[in-house]
């Protein structure tokens, strides 16, 4: 990537991370709600006329759709380093599952046989003595199959 290029795409990052968590803070919520009591109290001044009610719905719509696109983009990095930091997190754990590193690129129907997979542990679970005990899907079966024996 090109230096300008980067130094560009840098500035964007900063820029939607300090506009959303601006546009979080309490204190804009109430310059937003002063905004529409304002201009709801201005209502019977332009006779409740189109114009009137034009400006509120533009200027909202606006405002959203911009708003969409910036906290999509602090979401998508959020999630990013978010799933990099459980991924360390898995590979550093002795007894760990790795199939769980990068579980974020496997498709739905992936995801639904290890959402099994992890609710049969969870079934196990409850049947053991104690609430402390932890195991891998396949360290659960089998322990269950030898108790059956």
């Amino acid at each position: 990537m090109k230096k300008k290029s980067k130094r560009l795409v840098q500035r964007w990052e900063e820029a939607a991370q300090t506009i959303t968590e601006w546009s979080g803070k309490p204190g804009i919520f109430g310059a937003a709600l002063l905004i529409v009591v304002l201009w709801a109290a201005t209502g019977p001044l332009f006779d409740f006329s189109y114009t009137w009610q034009l400006v509120i719905n533009t200027g909202t719509t606006i405002i959203t759709f911009l708003m969409v696109f910036i906290i999509q983009q602090t979401q998508n990095k959020d999630t990013q380093a978010l799933e990099l930091n459980l991924n360390e997190i898995v590979a550093a754990i002795s007894g760990a599952s790795n199939r769980l590193i990068d579980v974020e690129s496997l498709t739905s129907a992936e995801l639904a046989v290890l959402r099994r997979h992890y609710r049969e542990l969870a079934q196990m679970a409850q049947k053991e003595s104690s609430l402390t005990e932890s195991h891998s899907v396949e360290e659960a079966v089998a322990r269950h199959k030898a108790k059956l024996r």
